[in-house]
């Protein structure tokens, strides 16, 4: 049995609803030189330090913190944001900064928003269980942002799903300002719980968060406010040819940039691995994942074995599909999405409503553990093919800036360059080699330093032997 079907617990989808679609060391000279034969090394010591310490640090190969417990890469420069159970003393959430936190078992967490009226805001919240963990399909996160009289603007759900493995999952809290509930400036509250089933499989205890609050200004003009009425929907072909090799990222911070493309990598049993794809206003994005045959005489079935799930540059949720698995290859695409535009948002569909503005669009790819105890360890390959069409334009005006700055420009967003030829890879590459460069005539004034010391020592020596 193959098939394809969308995650249980978002939106409302069910398990049910199927669809088919990884020196020697030497004596110096006499015993009666020893000493000063020590005091050569130290000071030789001491010049390497001085040398190695000036030279540049080499480039870091991700820009995030990963949890030992996790394997989720954490924003590097995240602040610790403790939740409260209640609306009091709730820690301030700034808009650009991204915060780590933990949710127990039990109990909602909450946090401050101070929010102006015309902003939009965004508030997109990462849960991490630990990687051994028990978890049920219908386990998962609640968000909602709410006004100080309680009244809820937004809620948002995500779930686990028939998957059955601890992964990160992410839900997005909002208030919008263009919507009748929750207008006008003052104080919001954040308000985040675990959706538990009571299985006595959960695993209890308490996962980690990551939140990253963002605002949208308004526009400068007022424009449309009803969502394009048509626009090609047909499913195009999956790109062929050779992939290029792309490790993923393992979290939002450090998801590789993909252009469009065949594009391949490895993914262990249990693994998550995020990608970035940078999308302009009017274009449209295509995503096709192919999970490789397993290579081995093992028999049997994993359903929901490969999950798929794309967000937008909020870290909203668009689209997802599974993969059940029996061992032979498999492939699927997710559902055709409309061209980027601004007035998408009035749109009543959820994926033609998160499809709101341009920027970095998420592909997040995980393999469910239960795949290692039926077809092995693996790793597994992985073949992500995308397609970006449609012609891009200047999208909207806006009224002042995002915050964080140039979470919705595409440009910005393709910060590995491959979009202009060149690339992350690459420009690391430089980094080291320059890096390499450097400790290189580090070593080799170190050894020409060493070689002169050694030669005046044996002068010294060769003066004081008697002549015959």
């Amino acid at each position: 049995m193959t098939g394809r079907w969308r995650t249980a617990g978002r939106r409302g989808r069910t398990a049910g609803q199927w669809r088919t679609r990884r020196w020697r060391t030497g004596r110096w000279g006499t015993a009666g030189r020893r000493s000063s034969g020590a005091a050569g090394w130290l000071a030789l010591s001491a010049s390497l330090t001085a040398l190695l310490t000036a030279l540049p640090p080499a480039a870091s190969a991700a820009s995030a913190v990963a949890d030992g417990g996790s394997g989720y890469a954490f924003a590097a420069n995240a602040r610790t944001a403790a939740g409260t159970t209640g609306t009091a003393g709730a820690v301030l959430l700034r808009p650009g900064t991204t915060y780590r936190s933990t949710l127990p078992e039990k109990g909602a967490r909450y946090y401050r928003l101070e929010l102006a009226a015309a902003t939009t805001a965004y508030v997109p919240v990462t849960a991490v269980p630990p990687t051994d963990a028990t978890v049920s399909a219908s386990d998962g996160i609640g968000v909602s942002v709410e006004n100080a009289d309680g009244v809820s603007c937004d809620y948002d759900g995500a779930r686990f799903g028939a998957g059955l493995s601890p992964r990160p999952i992410t839900a997005l809290g909002r208030r919008d300002a263009n919507r009748a509930l929750c207008q006008g400036a003052g104080t919001y509250y954040l308000v985040v719980e675990r959706l538990v089933t009571g299985s006595k499989t959960t695993t209890p205890g308490s996962w980690n968060l990551e939140i990253a609050p963002v605002t949208e200004p308004p526009l400068a003009r007022t424009g449309a406010t009803t969502a394009p009425g048509t626009w090609d929907s047909a499913s195009p072909e999956p790109l062929t040819g050779d992939p290029r090799r792309r490790p993923g990222g393992a979290g939002f911070s450090t998801a590789r940039t993909l252009g469009q493309g065949v594009w391949h990598t490895d993914i262990a049993p249990g693994q998550t691995l995020y990608y970035a794809v940078p999308v302009d206003w009017g274009r449209q994005l295509h995503a096709t994942v192919d999970l490789d045959s397993s290579g081995g005489d093992a028999h049997g079935y994993v359903s929901a074995a490969l999950n798929l799930s794309l967000y937008n540059p909020v870290r909203g949720y668009v689209d997802d599909l599974s993969l059940g698995y029996d061992g032979t290859q498999k492939s699927s695409s997710l559902d055709p999405l409309p061209p980027v535009t601004y007035t998408n948002r009035y749109a009543v569909s959820g994926a033609q409503n998160a499809v709101r503005f341009a920027g970095a669009y998420y592909l997040v790819v995980h393999l469910t553990g239960q795949t290692s105890a039926v077809f092995g360890p693996g790793p597994y390959g992985v073949t992500l093919r995308i397609r970006v069409d449609g012609a891009p334009n200047s999208g909207p005006a806006y009224a002042g800036s995002s915050e964080p700055k140039g979470v919705f420009d595409a440009a910005a967003a393709d910060s590995g360059g491959l979009l202009t030829g060149g690339g992350s890879d690459d420009r690391a590459m430089r980094a080291l080699a320059v890096a390499g460069i450097g400790t290189g005539t580090a070593l080799l004034l170190v050894l020409g330093l060493w070689t002169l010391t050694a030669r005046r020592a044996q002068i010294r020596v060769n003066a004081q032997k008697p002549t015959a």
